[in-house]
């Protein structure tokens, strides 16, 4: 009775715990019995493993055919014997004996114990994989456990997950114990069980941070369009408001600056350029390259080109630190941009206007010598006192 009590609480256990579907921990039971039984008779008998719920044991059933003469003694009975088990059976009948499951041996149990925690871990993953596959995109927070080449293990409570090392920001460094927040990419079953791959570098985790700071995202007034990222350097990100009462770069900058100063610390100072966004590409560009003043914009639709004039002194800030304002705004606004100074733009206007001979042809840009911008200036200004 009181093994019967144990099995009992066992699979009570195992389905508490786990978060098992008990029909599998049952289904796991019945088969390693049945394996285990089926060792022992060396496969000779048909064989049936069935969990008892009211006395709380796997009963084992051997099935045999009646027959008139018996040729296999293992898989047949005459129907004269049958008859003192079940009066009614007629030949071609299958029967079934229950059988005394207690006669295995103690190999036989453990090797039912193993099937048993063997289909418990393959549930175990089946219902991991389930839970986080549908978590892509999602943040999530967990602990660093350990190091492997550079990559780092997190902890995320019933399951591991993978931060590679390229998927980490340049210059962060963790230590083992500390608290991590990254982005679920993707997920894999593999031979060990799912994976589960974290980043810190994609643009949605920039995303995902403002929709949590940021209640006007999280309600959809305020949209995110496009965000581009360096990791660990600078960002560009887009914002669009449905409602024109709000202000969507205000939104997200929140009252003296907390909304985005806790994304940045986030990020461990990666600065973040809020930028509204506009259906207008002239307009969209003159504000990604942000935060230079653009004084003039020359579209190229056919080219998806643009040239764009600053003033002097807004030249370095816009193209930025090598290249960096710029590189993010072209890739904010799927354009080719091109920098130029107001000097720079008014010396190559006058040269042009200069190698024009009259003709219905332009001289060819290539064959025209460059001339130095303030040169240009001044030869101009000479000309027009003469």
């Amino acid at each position: 009775m009181e093994t019967t009590f144990n099995l009992k609480h066992t699979i009570d256990q195992i389905v508490k715990e786990k978060g098992i579907d008990k029909s599998v921990v049952l289904e796991a039971l019945e088969q390693a019995v049945l394996s285990a039984a089926n060792k022992k008779f060396r496969n000779t008998r048909e064989l049936e493993a069935h969990y008892n719920e009211e006395v709380g044991e796997v009963e084992l059933f051997e099935f045999v055919t009646v027959v008139e003469e018996v040729t296999d003694s293992y898989k047949e009975i005459d129907q004269e014997e049958a008859r003192e088990i079940d009066p009614e059976v007629e030949i071609g009948d299958s029967l079934g004996m229950k059988m005394d499951a207690s006669n295995f041996s103690r190999i036989a149990a453990q090797a039912a114990k193993q099937v048993i925690i063997q289909k418990v871990r393959e549930a175990e993953r089946e219902t991991v994989f389930n839970e986080f596959k549908d978590r892509l995109g999602e943040l999530i927070n967990g602990i660093v456990r350990r190091f492997e080449k550079g990559d780092l293990i997190i902890d995320l409570g019933r399951a591991e997950a993978l931060l590679s090392k390229k998927e980490q920001a340049p210059r962060e460094v963790y230590r083992q114990g500390d608290r991590i927040r990254a982005l679920i990419t993707d997920i894999r079953m593999t031979p060990k069980g799912p994976q589960i791959l974290l980043s810190r570098t994609t643009p949605a985790m920039l995303a995902k941070l403002f929709e949590a700071e940021v209640p006007e995202i999280a309600e959809g007034i305020v949209e995110v369009k496009v965000v581009v990222r360096e990791p660990g350097s600078r960002s560009k990100l887009a914002v669009y408001s449905h409602d024109s009462d709000i202000d969507p770069v205000g939104a997200c900058v929140g009252m003296r600056g907390s909304r985005v100063q806790n994304v940045v610390s986030e990020l461990r100072g990666e600065k973040i350029d809020i930028i509204p966004w506009s259906e207008d590409v002239a307009r969209f560009t003159c504000n990604a390259l942000a935060p230079a003043t653009v004084s003039r914009v020359y579209v190229d639709d056919a080219e998806r080109a643009m040239e764009v004039i600053v003033a002097d002194d807004q030249l370095s800030l816009a193209i930025g630190k090598r290249g960096q304002n710029v590189r993010l705004a072209a890739k904010l606004t799927g354009w080719k941009i091109d920098i130029k100074s107001e000097s720079k733009a008014a010396a190559a206007e006058l040269l042009e206007f200069s190698s024009y001979d009259g003709a219905e042809e332009p001289v060819e840009e290539e064959s025209a010598e460059p001339v130095d911008a303030v040169e240009a200036v001044d030869e101009a200004a000479e000309q027009v006192e003469e």
